[in-house]
């Protein structure tokens, strides 16, 4: 599979925040809403976190060089933990605007026409999340599926909002403006939380998911028939890129060749199941003990 440069489509997340915070900044100065200016604020945290996926998207498709020998696939981390920083920052401005509003409410203003722009900023979100959702999840980066999970929070914070103001202009209750706005900011909380966890992960060279390991695993089986054993079989990925490694055990009295001719079929069956995996092969003899020394993850040392 060609992916393409992905860094253009966080540009579409930039213009799409863009004209977001515009429309919900209108719908703001309209009603005075507290929840509404929380859902504004979130949407900075979008922008602002668009520009840094385009950035570390940049880097992440720089080729491998001298110094990054397995590429610039983990800055894509990068990006999607700082986002998720930007919704923690966002969900601490929120409710630092909503508790004084709690303790002395004020009425809303022009409620319909607020509304109504807030809706459309609303549908744009989802538009866009919907787009950039299904980009990350087709080429695999966890910049781009982090941008549409938070615009996708976006949206149904958007909804709430939309619903809770709404409830306040029908029923004169003000203090559920400022609630919401909590509510809000408690909800985005868990989001944040989300992508600073899965960057962390990410970061610390966790294992390929456990279905794409179980792939492997049966391509391996295919082989064991012949008299050949595998062992040390370790994955992890690093954004968009993927790598495998694994120890192979063949007959000691086999040539060069045929060993070649073996962790070459491997590694191309291997490449064919994950796509744009990086395979290492080791070849050793199945009858010298100590082929067997490194089978745990750590060698063991005399």
């Amino acid at each position: 599979m060609i992916v393409p440069s992905l860094a253009r489509f966080a540009w579409i997340a930039i213009a799409a925040a863009i004209a977001v915070i515009v429309l919900k900044t209108v719908a703001w100065q309209l009603t005075g809403s507290v929840g509404i200016l929380s859902d504004a604020l979130e949407s900075l945290a979008n922008l602002a976190g668009a520009i840094m996926a385009y950035l570390m998207l940049l880097l992440a498709a720089r080729p491998p060089d001298e110094e990054h020998a397995y590429g610039h696939g983990k800055a894509e981390y990068f990006a999607s933990g700082f986002e998720g920083a930007l919704i923690l920052i966002a969900a601490a401005t929120i409710a630092a605007a909503a508790l004084p509003r709690l303790l002395s409410p004020e009425p809303l203003d022009v409620v319909g026409p607020g509304l109504a722009i807030a809706g459309a900023a609303a549908l744009l979100n989802l538009v866009v999340a919907h787009y950039l959702s299904g980009v990350g999840a087709r080429y695999g980066s966890i910049t781009l599926e982090a941008t549409g999970r938070h615009l996708m929070t976006d949206v149904w914070t958007s909804v709430g909002v939309i619903v809770g103001v709404g409830a306040v202009a029908v029923t004169g209750w003000h203090r559920l403006d400022p609630l919401i706005a909590l509510a809000v900011a408690a909800h985005i909380v868990v989001t944040g939380l989300h992508l600073v966890r899965r960057s962390a992960m990410g970061l610390l060279d966790t294992a390929l998911p456990e279905e794409k390991v179980d792939r492997v695993h049966a391509i391996l089986k295919e082989f064991e028939g012949q008299g050949i054993e595998f062992h040390a079989l370790r994955t992890r990925r690093a954004g968009r890129q993927s790598f495998v490694s694994v120890h192979v055990l063949v007959p000691g009295g086999w040539t060069v060749q045929r060993g070649h001719d073996l962790v070459e079929e491997i590694e191309r069956r291997i490449r064919g199941t994950i796509s744009g995996a990086t395979v290492f092969t080791h070849l050793e003899p199945i009858e010298d003990p100590i082929s067997f020394q490194d089978a745990s993850l750590l060698r063991d040392v005399e």
